[in-house]
């Protein structure tokens, strides 16, 4: 059970999903995502591999979708907290470059491991670079993508065969 901190006085909003995939296809599947709070929606968002993993090419891949994820989370908290902050933003334009190897696995085809990421952010502002600098600084910290990118994360999986838990 996903637990939320304690410290309820720092606490402004949860933000708290569900995704859901099914496979549809030979690599393809098919994910429905519901926001929980602090909004609630429900989309669909198709997954895919290109001819190299054995996929179709249906849709993107999901590390195309993650870095999608944090460049669009990364350029939403900019204007975001620009306006919040009433610093004056004409543009903003980030480049990710990322990077992951596969390594030798003991039991699978291969391990996933990332090499890392390189983020430019290109700002257009009247507002002099401090304060843009503080801005980026701030948007950072918001940006729940890079977030949960840059600390160690608990990840529990429940795996259930043929209906027993295992």
């Amino acid at each position: 059970m996903l637990k939320f901190g304690d410290n309820m006085s720092d606490r402004l909003f949860n933000v708290h999903f569900t995704a859901e995939g099914v496979c549809v296809g030979k690599l393809r599947n098919e994910v429905t995502l519901s926001a929980l709070e602090p909004f609630q929606v429900t989309r669909m968002l198709a997954t895919d591999e290109g001819k190299f993993q054995g996929g179709e090419d249906t849709a993107p891949t999901p590390l195309e979708f993650f870095l999608t994820g944090l460049v669009g989370c990364l350029m939403t908290q900019v204007r975001v907290f620009a306006k919040r902050l009433k610093i004056p933003i004409d543009d903003v334009n980030v480049v990710c470059r990322a990077k992951w190897e596969a390594i030798r696995d003991p039991v699978g085809p291969y391990q996933g491991r990332p090499v890392g990421f390189e983020i430019d952010i290109d700002v257009k502002s009247e507002a002099d670079s401090e304060k843009v600098t503080e801005l980026i600084s701030a948007a950072r910290r918001g940006c729940f993508v890079e977030q949960t990118l840059g600390q160690a994360n608990e990840i529990v999986h429940k795996l259930t065969v043929n209906g027993r838990s295992v």
